[in-house]
């Protein structure tokens, strides 16, 4: 967690007391000096602007290994005066000059964290809009697909290529307003009836509107907790998307087992193998599951490259829509039957796609 103030503002690090006897602490302003100690770890690391332009020049910055994490102490010898500590650790003050932001330590991008005061109304604004048109267009159509639902159970219980049709209006009708979609490899995608495993880097809420405009009858996998939302959980229900409860063993093999039933049964699936969001835009670890149904189904990967999508609707503000377009790059079929190598040229080839475009 990064606190930062405004810019006219020093910077002051947020730390601990150096250990100490108990005379030379006695003069912080904390009951329990145990809990003196604010952060920062080896993938965290927090500081703090204030308004006390002098107090920067009282403190020991020094970085010590503690339990494997670097700790970060103050000297109260150094002259920190007692205006400064009371006007650094009372909150109803500080509340009014300091900003939240989060990154992760050395994974930062400019644009993967946005200060509140950066948030603009005009973005409140759209994205108050967003939501509206999306659940007016998901209304307009769940007739559709409730009507058509024991056709397709009956005609194409796996592919259910209807049901994903209208999910490909409703997607369509709710981006159009708001942003641009470029597609570009289209032509390596694999023909509507060849079952394959798609795989993509996950930036956003923004990333499933985005996949569903490409009109593929590829099923997701979703939050159990998602069903549960009227309409869109029913949707999600008729087009097959396949539930996962997350930290479950068992629910993950049955989630692979399903995958490989639709595989078999000519349906494709998708997967976003980072396992969550990124939060900072940078491509976290592929875990192994995609590729292992790929190798054990012997389908190909279908690597997909999402770019613009985090900065339209940054992950945790997803109440903002952002001006911006995005760009979807379909790469080539990747064919391999080790699961290790389809993980490492799927995720290479997608990681070296952002450094190049994103």
């Amino acid at each position: 967690m990064e606190l930062s103030s405004l810019h006219s503002l020093s910077p002051l690090p947020l730390c601990y007391p150096k250990p100490s006897s108990s005379s030379t602490l006695s003069f912080l302003p904390f009951s329990d000096r145990t809990r003196a100690y604010f952060g920062y770890s080896v993938r965290k690391r927090a500081t703090l602007r204030n308004s006390c332009n002098s107090a920067q020049k009282n403190f020991l910055h020094i970085s010590r290994a503690h339990d494997h994490e670097p700790r970060c102490y103050f000297s109260p010898n150094e002259g920190l005066n007692r205006y400064c500590i009371s006007k650094l650790y009372n909150l109803n003050k500080l509340s009014r000059y300091v900003v939240a932001k989060s990154e992760l330590a050395g994974a930062g991008t400019p644009d993967a964290s946005y200060s509140l005061s950066e948030v603009k109304l005009s973005s409140k604004v759209r994205g108050v809009c967003f939501y509206a048109v999306t659940a007016i267009a998901a209304i307009s159509l769940i007739g559709f697909m409730i009507v058509a639902h024991p056709f397709v159970l009956l005609f194409d219980r796996y592919r259910r290529k209807a049901q994903h049709f209208v999910a490909k209006l409703w997607a369509a009708a709710t981006v159009a307003p708001f942003f641009k979609i470029e597609y570009e490899g289209l032509e390596n995608l694999p023909s509507h009836d060849a079952p394959a495993v798609y795989v993509s880097n996950h930036q956003s809420f923004l990333d499933i509107y985005t996949l569903l405009t490409l009109g593929r009858s590829f099923k997701f996998i979703s939050k159990t907790a998602i069903f549960l939302f009227p309409i869109i959980g029913w949707a999600m229900s008729m087009m097959g998307t396949i539930p996962l409860k997350r930290m479950d063993s068992r629910s993950q093999l049955e989630c692979l087992k399903r995958c490989m039933d639709l595989i078999g049964n000519g349906a494709s699936v998708f997967f976003f193998p980072e396992g969550t969001r990124s939060k900072d835009g940078k491509l976290g670890d592929f875990k192994k599951g995609a590729f292992s149904v790929a190798a054990k189904t012997r389908v190909p990967v279908v690597p997909i490259t999402l770019i613009g999508t985090g900065g339209i609707m940054p992950t945790g503000m997803e109440g903002v829509v952002n001006s911006g377009s995005v760009k979807v790059i379909i790469h080539k079929p990747i064919k391999e039957t080790d699961p290790e190598i389809l993980r490492q040229i799927a995720r290479n080839t997608i990681l070296d796609t952002l450094k190049l475009r994103g």
